[in-house]
């Protein structure tokens, strides 16, 4: 694995352009996301050695006629279907662990965007990667990952998607009692106090919600402004958003790129069109950029005067759309940040330190962000609550995604059990 990583990063170039050309993502984020490839396989590396070592573990007992210890095996044949907004990256969230947790995989990218994770499999073969370990399945979800949740002979699935694809994914394995970790959808806020630099927080909502052209799981899509400073903020941020590049994703300097297929920019649109005829506000955005003719672009969408009960405050939008609530109070903030089906990720920005800590742990989230939006490192766990799935992907706790833990006991004592009569005795 170690090798991937530096095969990865002599690869860097190519493949962060193969990535922006298949999902349309800004090529300055394609090749962050490069290096987050390469970082993923040398920390699972470093794991995949640390194992060894871990075997056999201890268990303290109450009983001195008896020793445990525990053993951690790899769980089998996983079946591990990724997304299209982070082809490479995505899959090799799941990839890493696996393979150090001495797994075989098959892989189901998306439909979409393919190209790298099929790249990704020729580069395992020229490091040297045993033919069937890793293995890619390219094809349309009915015909390609609905058959992976239900074979017999997959031991695990791994699955990053929407939420109503995970529902099917789960009812799938149940038939089989077949353990699943779900990484799902997410609606997520970004809760902006009063006692904030209004610069710094417009930034961190804008990079919350449109980087990756918006299309992120974990994007902070709902803004939640104190009322004493939202007319302010809200003027700053428009600022910010009308100063974001949208190009071709190969341009330099790009920070917008095109909503990644036909179908997702209508529905991207028809969101924004819902949101006007139940009487919102779009403050900014909502259309194709004037100097853009061809491709699936949208300019980056500030809603206000929406309600709890619009569907762009309560569904997933998947595209550079920003909602828009202000509050009194921080038990009002809350509530309206927590009143979600979702609970992947949520933001504050405030510069009360002790604000900060009691609302972090007030949030349902299975991520949370202090003054900042979308920052994501291997080592640290990455999941949601509620319908945005659980389990968690990343740092220890992907590795132990696809171990299996075994409990050995022996009896050490030489005296018999003693539990029954003998027979031999008179």
């Amino acid at each position: 694995m170690t090798f991937a990583d530096e095969e990865v990063t002599e690869r860097k170039s190519e493949l962060a352009k193969l990535e922006a050309i298949d999902c349309g993502k800004p090529l300055d984020e394609a090749a962050w996301d490069i290096d987050d490839v390469a970082g993923c396989f040398e920390y699972y590396a470093d794991l995949a050695e640390g194992l060894d070592a871990k075997q056999k573990a201890p268990v303290s007992l109450p009983m001195e006629t008896f020793k445990s210890y525990v053993l951690k095996e790899p769980i089998g044949v996983v079946g591990l279907i990724t997304p299209w907004n982070y082809p490479l990256l995505m899959a090799t969230w799941k990839v890493a662990p696996a393979l150090a947790a001495g797994c075989a995989a098959v892989l189901k990218p998306s439909e979409l965007a393919s190209i790298t994770c099929l790249e990704l499999a020729e580069l395992c073969r020229e490091v040297g990667l045993p033919p069937g370990v890793l293995n890619i399945l390219t094809g349309l979800g009915p015909e390609a990952g609905a058959p992976l949740a239900s074979h017999p002979n997959v031991d695990k699935i791994a699955f990053t998607g929407s939420t109503a694809t995970g529902s099917k994914i789960m009812t799938a394995a149940a038939q089989m009692v077949k353990p699943v970790s779900l990484e799902l959808g997410g609606k997520s806020p970004i809760i902006v106090f009063e006692d904030v630099d209004l610069d710094k927080a417009a930034e961190w909502t804008a990079f919350g919600c449109f980087w990756t052209n918006g299309q992120i799981c974990s994007a902070t899509s709902r803004l939640i402004v104190h009322e004493s400073i939202a007319k302010e903020f809200l003027d700053r941020l428009v600022k910010w958003t009308r100063n974001i590049k949208i190009s071709d994703p190969l341009e330099e300097g790009c920070r917008l790129g095109p909503i990644v297929s036909e179908g997702q920019y209508e529905k991207v649109l028809k969101f924004i069109t819902t949101a006007k005829s139940e009487g919102a506000t779009i403050l900014c955005g909502g259309v194709r950029p004037e100097h853009l003719k061809k491709g699936f672009f949208v300019e980056p969408t500030i809603i206000t005067d929406v309600t709890t009960s619009m569907q762009i405050w309560r569904e997933e939008v998947f595209g550079p759309v920003l909602s828009v609530k202000t509050f009194s109070t921080e038990e009002e903030a809350l509530e309206l940040a927590n009143d979600t089906h979702y609970g992947l990720g949520a933001a504050l920005i405030s510069n009360d330190l002790e604000r900060c800590d009691r609302v972090s742990k007030a949030l349902q989230a299975g991520i949370v962000w202090i003054n900042c939006s979308q920052p994501c490192f291997c080592q640290a766990p990455w999941g949601g609550n509620k319908r945005s799935g659980f389990g968690r992907e990343l740092g220890e706790w992907g590795l132990d995604n696809y171990l299996s833990v075994k409990q050995v006991t022996k009896y050490v004592s030489d005296e018999p059990w003693g539990w029954y009569s003998s027979p031999s005795k008179p």
